[in-house]
């Protein structure tokens, strides 16, 4: 049976490969010496507690996956996160990534978007949340997805009406907006969602 130190020097081991991170990295953001992380992933130390949970904000993972032996690895995969989309840069360019997020592998996503405002919120999505995208060029009527509009990504459900687009917010409070279908571009459809609390 592996000790506490150890499940914990493989976590971390983990981690930093799986967010090309070096053990310098980590004590810059954790405000330590490159030391004290050598020691932890040697298993000569163990860290403070409020330094795991700061570490596992770090990570965007549970202070669990940290401390704990893992149950399988396999089982999620790394998402990454569009903030910003430059003009005619494809969705996936490396400058529009922002952050990673891990999904289970059941869920078919390729890139997720964070939430800003109250348009969404009669489907219990609110600002903040991450929702996650399955790549495609074409949504059905009533299907929720992200579409580019002025170089802008937003999540609305779509709908097609007289070679118009009509982008309808889950709000009442916000009217249908009708664009011209050569306008509109679709990046995908929404699979799922996740609420951070802070």
């Amino acid at each position: 049976m592996k000790s506490s130190r150890e499940i914990l020097s493989e976590n971390i081991r983990f981690q930093l490969d799986k967010h090309s991170m070096e053990q310098s990295d980590l004590a810059d953001k954790l405000g330590v010496s490159q030391s004290s992380v050598s020691h932890w992933i040697n298993g000569n130390k163990y860290p403070r507690i409020d330094t795991i949970e700061k570490m596992a904000e770090i990570f965007n993972v549970r202070k669990s996956d940290i401390t704990d032996e893992p149950r399988s690895r396999s089982n999620s995969k790394r998402i990454p996160l569009i903030g910003t989309i430059a003009a005619g840069q494809p969705i996936l360019a490396e400058q529009n990534i922002e952050d990673y997020f891990s999904l289970d592998n059941k869920i078919k996503a390729d890139f997720c978007l964070r939430i800003k405002g109250d348009s969404m919120i009669n489907v219990n999505i609110m600002d903040g949340d991450i929702v996650f995208i399955r790549k495609q060029d074409d949504l059905e009527d009533g299907e929720i997805g992200a579409v580019l509009v002025d170089d802008s990504a937003t999540l609305k459900r779509f709908f097609r009406e007289n070679g118009s687009v009509i982008l309808q917010s889950e709000n009442f409070t916000y009217k249908p907006m009708v664009i011209s279908k050569g306008e509109v571009r679709i990046l995908g459809k929404m699979v799922a969602s996740l609420r951070q609390y802070k």
